[in-house]
């Protein structure tokens, strides 16, 4: 069993970022380096067995679109894992998974989590390449291939897989429900693609609500199961407010369900914090 990390872009948040910007936590990679580090530190220190790095939102287009070259994009894109190596050293020990964001990460608006995109298979392929041969190339331990919505995009990434053999990967979707990702393809079918795979070490779901992680668990065969989900909190418009399970006990005893349930890679994402990932480690570790 691995413990990983929580929401990168929360924790910085919470050590004063404002990540008000189409660029996310990636802009730190610019504006402030130091605190990427910390956040990735603060979450080794509480029980995280993995640094995600801060490449979710950090695609060449939109560096390019900020006015830096192509050079300064690719380099700041290794730095994210240089970055998150440098923190893992300083905890000693630990291992280095760089974030491959979905398209629709780009696209901003929401995308991520629809799926609803303007490109192909192929058109994909080709947006994601230039990163990922980066991400391939930096020196991470492996490939997040993180909130996925889209069928297609699973097969653009299974694709770039095959083209870098020596690169081992996860790939976790974000669902809708508890049986489909965000693009109404069943789970079950998602992960096929992957069953065969030697370089994929797991296929699950990040981002999706706590509350569908019992089914989608069990949609998952062939593969180690990966689950970090965001806290399954709700945005209340009304009141400007979130609400849900946001409680890092109530998480913590919840992830152990999902262990129990076959999960065997289990952390957090959006909204959830290095505090949640030291209540997963007391219930999963006991320490």
């Amino acid at each position: 069993m691995v413990i990983l990390d929580g929401g990168l872009a929360t924790r910085l948040e919470a050590l004063g970022a404002d990540l008000s910007d189409e660029l996310w936590s990636a802009k730190l990679l610019v504006e402030n380096p130091s605190l990427i580090r910390r956040a990735h530190l603060d979450y080794f220190a509480a029980g995280a067995q993995v640094a995600t790095t801060a490449s979710y939102q950090a695609s060449i287009p939109a560096f390019r679109r900020r006015g830096l070259s192509l050079h300064e994009a690719e380099e700041l894109i290794r730095f994210s894992v240089r970055l998150a190596a440098e923190a893992r050293d300083d905890h000693g020990q630990g291992a280095v998974a760089a974030s491959v964001g979905p398209y629709g990460a780009y696209l901003t608006g929401g995308a991520e989590y629809t799926g609803d995109y303007d490109l192909d298979e192929d058109g994909l392929v080709a947006w994601h390449r230039g990163r990922w041969n980066i991400l391939a190339s930096a020196g991470a331990d492996f490939l997040a291939c993180e909130t996925i919505p889209s069928y297609a995009e699973a097969r653009a990434l299974k694709r770039l897989l095959g083209e870098t053999p020596g690169v081992r990967a996860w790939v976790s979707f974000s669902c809708r429900d508890g049986e489909h990702i965000s693009d109404g393809t069943p789970l079950r079918r998602a992960a096929e693609l992957f069953s065969g795979d030697p370089q994929v070490l797991a296929v699950g779901v990040n981002c999706t609500a706590p509350r569908h992680l019992p089914s989608l668990i069990g949609q998952v065969k062939e593969k180690p199961v990966i689950v970090y989900p965001n806290s399954g909190e709700d945005w209340d418009a009304a009141n400007r407010r979130w609400t849900g399970l946001a409680d890092p006990v109530e998480f913590g005893a919840a992830a152990a369900g999902w262990h129990a349930a076959g999960a065997a890679f289990i952390g957090g994402c959006c909204r959830t914090t290095p505090e949640h990932i030291r209540r997963i480690r007391e219930h999963l570790c006991g320490v």
